[in-house]
């Protein structure tokens, strides 16, 4: 397993980590996305622990805790062989006080992740959601006292606007607070909405990419195509109307161009697709997901080795949308490179 730094901070982690929304099972989101009990969850764990994944993540709106109660259950005993990334700020209940990122609830939402995760700490909280009614001087604050408690050792934020997450990062350093070190976003082959603003403001700011739905919501697996219509099994019934939307024109010319490179390399089309996103930059981690052993297996087998330059390329190509507004004049200028030298 290769390692990389999280962001600008002293944090490695494995480039592949392992998303445990599977684990629980409640409600009707997660339950479609798998119903891992301690001891799957366990038996999961060793398999990614024997592969060098060694990061955790999960949230506390995952299946109503119960993914953090199983994650900390399923580590018990080797708590310092792992990291563990959690996220709050998405509803927790109906009360005022049960949604958010203010001082209360972060405080009282990492006390609670604590108690389920049955953990001292957490390597890695995340903000799962940008709180407009929260001032950030508050947020960041309020991040750099759990912090500086021990309870939280570094801070990030997932799927925040580029505005926002810059001016955390100013604030910080007006203040000498901990600066944020990760951003946990959608980025996929046929979700490259990332790379308009998102990544250079990581690459400038020093924030490491978590990226999660890596197969665009189960959508680049290698069960759907040109022709062969979503399977009846398939939990994209269930689930698509959370799912970031894709034109299906779109995803036929992926998932052809997938199809291609997985015939060329003998690897799956899931192997190929997360093997491009660890070539990106800013990519920090790709966070990859398993309802079971075979699932995980075959996602562990999409690091190791590396696509060619024509492969890439031609993933680029057949991937490829414009930019919007005002990025589309000068990534068409041949200067472009140039200016982002970092990110072409």
């Amino acid at each position: 397993m290769e390692y990389r730094q999280l962001g600008r901070s002293g944090l490695r982690v494995p480039a592949l980590s392992f998303g445990t929304g599977t684990f629980g099972g409640k409600g009707p989101l997660f339950s479609a996305w798998g119903q891992s009990d301690s001891a799957e969850a366990r038996r999961l764990i060793d398999i990614c622990l024997e592969a060098g994944v060694t990061l955790f993540d999960t949230a506390d709106v995952y299946s109503a805790g119960a993914s953090e109660e199983i994650l900390g259950q399923a580590i018990r005993g080797r708590r310092d062989e792992v990291l563990i990334s959690t996220k709050t700020g998405l509803p927790m209940g109906d009360g005022p006080q049960d949604w958010g990122a203010s001082r209360s609830r972060l405080i009282r939402a990492v006390d609670a992740a604590l108690r389920r995760l049955a953990t001292d700490r957490i390597d890695l909280l995340q903000l799962h959601a940008f709180d407009a009614a929260t001032p950030t001087e508050e947020v960041m604050e309020t991040l750099a006292a759990l912090i500086a408690s021990g309870k939280v050792r570094y801070a990030g934020v997932s799927n925040y606007p580029g505005w926002q997450l810059m001016k955390a990062q100013g604030l910080a350093d007006r203040h000498g607070w901990p600066r944020l070190v990760a951003h946990q976003v959608y980025y996929s082959l046929i979700g490259r909405a990332y790379e308009a603003d998102l990544m250079p403001l990581a690459a400038d700011q020093g924030i490491g990419a978590l990226v999660w739905s890596p197969l665009g919501w189960g959508r680049l697996t290698g069960k759907i195509g040109r022709d062969r219509p979503l399977p009846e099994s398939s939990r994209l019934h269930e689930t698509e109307q959370f799912a970031p939307p894709v034109a299906p024109e779109h995803l036929y010319r992926v998932i052809d161009a997938l199809e291609v490179v997985a015939a060329e390399t003998g690897k799956t089309l899931p192997q190929v697709a997360i093997n491009w996103l660890l070539r990106r930059p800013t990519v920090s981690s790709v966070i990859i997901g398993a309802r079971n052993e075979e699932q995980l297996r075959q996602n562990l087998g999409a690091v190791g080795w590396a696509l060619t330059r024509e492969q890439i390329a031609a993933l680029d190509e057949a991937s490829a949308v414009l930019p919007p507004y005002p990025h589309t004049p000068y990534r068409q200028q041949e200067g472009f490179a140039r200016l982002a030298p970092a990110l072409v």
